[in-house]
């Protein structure tokens, strides 16, 4: 077949949004976007866990420190699934890896904030882990099967991940004056990175419109951000939580929110490497890597000896 016959077929799985599988023939622009999106998806899942990580001794009582662990531990499972689906594109996983570590490819803005009190575990899980649900479960109709599989049961596990946030907050809301000041103090730090989670606007994003033709993507930045904001809305008046946003308010005419922009300045700044944490949490990751290697080492050398046998 030539280039052009197998550009038809292509054209047709997306047209009829079926699903492209890894021995299908796919241009070289689809398999790049891919490879971008979900090595930086997966760097997000392995680096977001050090953010609460830090916490996990400090949380305070048995219950909260076993919720936690099992959401970290969810955090390091959905980072290997979608590694392994980044290596159905052809590409391989210690590169990637290696990419990250020497900062040539990036993870999600969000996590180079500092969690620096215990309610941020709570609104983290609140308003981070809703933001990417928000993000996410459209990604389970994205055009690349081993993705969209892999987003099932990544969303199944973010939407525990968000019930525990709330859960938290909703606890220390219904507590002390300082427990509910501790809690409102974190929602104002986290709710506009919150925001930024979704990427630049829509006039400034220079992947959306592809990766929306290619069904990769299935809304716009600026969309998921304004479905975000009217699901947060509700849950803070619940909460009896004040979201730090002067503009916002509830729109007639449009039927949705209104509200304000968030700082693209801080969020180039944090992109480009110059947030509060970039440089911590790489380097947290390069040394965790770096001290695994004789794990994987043997683990290599074991394989070799069973496959020898």
């Amino acid at each position: 077949m030539t280039t052009t016959d197998l550009q038809a077929g292509f054209d047709e799985t997306i047209a009829h949004e079926w699903r492209v599988e890894p021995r299908d023939w796919m241009p070289d622009g689809y398999r790049r976007t891919l490879v971008r999106q979900v090595a930086q998806h997966a760097h997000s899942e392995i680096i977001g866990m050090q953010p609460e990580g830090g916490w996990l001794t400090r949380a305070p009582s048995l219950r909260r420190k076993q919720v936690l662990m099992a959401k970290v531990q969810d955090e390091a499972g959905h980072g290997l699934y979608l590694y392994s689906a980044a290596e159905t594109l052809g590409v391989d996983r210690d590169d990637l890896t290696q990419q990250l570590v020497d900062s040539r490819q990036k993870y999600s803005s969000i996590f180079n904030y500092p969690a620096l009190s215990y309610a941020d575990v709570g609104t983290i899980g609140w308003l981070v882990d809703g933001a990417a649900i928000c993000n996410q479960v459209p990604l389970c109709r994205s055009s690349y099967g081993p993705y969209a599989r892999a987003m099932i049961r990544v969303c199944k596990e973010e939407s525990f991940h968000q019930r525990q946030g709330y859960e938290l907050l909703m606890t220390m809301m219904n507590g002390t004056d300082a427990q509910r000041a501790m809690v409102q103090e974190s929602v104002d730090r986290f709710w506009w990175p919150s925001l930024m989670m979704f990427g630049p606007p829509d006039a400034d994003s220079p992947n959306t419109e592809q990766s929306m033709a290619w069904g990769i993507k299935r809304h716009t930045n600026d969309e998921l951000r304004q479905r975000f904001v009217d699901m947060s809305v509700p849950q803070a008046a619940a909460l009896g939580v004040t979201l730090p946003d002067p503009d916002l308010a509830w729109n007639d005419d449009r039927g949705a929110h209104d509200f304000g922009e968030p700082d693209w300045s801080e969020f180039a700044a944090v992109v480009r490497g110059d947030g509060p944490c970039n440089v911590q949490r790489v380097a947290h990751r390069r040394a965790a890597h770096e001290d695994g290697a004789w794990v994987r080492e043997a683990a290599t050398a074991f394989a070799a000896k069973q496959a020898a046998s």
